[in-house]
């Protein structure tokens, strides 16, 4: 059996993979440069680092891992694991413990440049593809005298979970609106399913999240509480959010997303998915076809897999596209 990370394709040398008390350890099969065919022998198994039970990551994630095998005839199986997101997804897909990882493209352009959480620290990633678009989404009781982020000044809020991709946008627009993520608000470092459960509570005032539409848990939010929360609007702050990265842009939930009365605006962010800059050339191009082949099914699961796009998915800049990536969109027509 080989894993990915430890896939061995084409005449690669197979890599022993170590499995102790701190889970599986791979370690990626370094490509050989050779011609790159999409066919993937013997028996491959790869694990997908998501995010937080109740997000799109984790949807998707778990509805791309179980459309593997049946676009590759069985040859590639894959595990979907809920992570603590982005930066952590990151830092595991390097170090071997996972050979997939969905990240925001914010936080994948830290990892190549090296900066933000990776500072100084180059990661050797790359893309299998541009995936959907998450939607920063703020939303704060409606009896915590919330107006903006700026007003969060001495209130309960969860940044998300540490080292995740909600964590650094968080921090990045609590410091926008002038306040201090250290010491300017009470700071709850929570997934996501603690932090609706806290807002439900009355145990956290505020909170933010980043995400693909609809969120599930979200969803349920806003089906039993819709009257005691509301959104708060960040947009004011995308000036300064974009001299932090270009990435950001403003966007637009729909109000039928979660039953609201009317759209909200917001910040967006495209998510990519990445993998070792080294993995096997052909493992990387299945996995893309796979991603295009089965993405009616996958939407089935994940509304937001809809989104995938041909004509979009090489838009990965900074990070650099995968050549085994770039090789499946070229036979998918992209």
């Amino acid at each position: 059996m080989r894993t990915v990370g430890a896939v061995v394709g084409g005449g690669l040398a197979l890599l022993l993979v170590a499995t102790g008390c701190g889970g599986r350890q791979d370690r990626a099969a370094t490509d050989t440069g050779g011609e790159v065919t999409c066919q993937v022998a013997g028996d491959t198994r790869i694990g997908i680092a998501t995010g937080n039970v109740g997000g799109v990551y984790y949807t998707m994630g778990n509805a791309f891992a179980e459309q593997i095998s049946a676009a590759t005839g069985g040859t590639v199986k894959a595990t979907a694991a809920e992570t603590g997101a982005s930066v952590q997804n990151i830092q595991q897909l390097v170090a071997g413990t996972y050979g997939v990882a969905f990240s925001l493209a914010d936080t994948a352009a830290d990892a190549v440049n090296g900066t933000g959480a990776f500072d100084g620290r180059k990661q050797p990633v790359a893309a299998l593809s541009r995936i959907h678009t998450n939607y920063t989404q703020v939303i704060a009781r409606t009896s915590a005298g919330i107006t903006d982020v700026a007003s969060m000044r001495g209130k309960r809020v969860s940044t998300g979970s540490p080292r995740s991709g909600t964590e650094v946008i968080a921090n990045r627009l609590l410091t926008a609106a002038g306040l201090d993520p250290a010491t300017d608000i009470q700071a709850q470092r929570l997934d996501l399913t603690k932090t609706v459960d806290g807002i439900k509570d009355g145990s956290i005032d505020a909170f933010f999240w980043s995400g693909g539409l609809p969120t599930p848990n979200l969803t349920d939010l806003f089906t039993t509480s819709a009257s005691s929360v509301r959104f708060v609007d960040i947009t004011p702050l995308l000036p300064r959010m974009k001299q932090v990265n270009p990435v950001y842009e403003q966007g637009l939930i729909p109000a039928a997303t979660y039953k609201l009365p009317a759209d909200t605006p917001t910040i967006v962010v495209p998510n990519v998915l990445l993998v070792k800059d080294d993995l096997d050339a052909n493992v990387a191009c299945a996995l893309t076809k796979a991603l295009f082949d089965r993405k009616d099914q996958i939407a089935q699961a994940s509304p937001a897999a809809a989104e995938l796009a041909v004509t979009t998915a090489r838009n990965t800049d900074p990070v650099p596209l995968h050549r085994g990536a770039a090789e499946a969109l070229t036979l998918l027509g992209g």
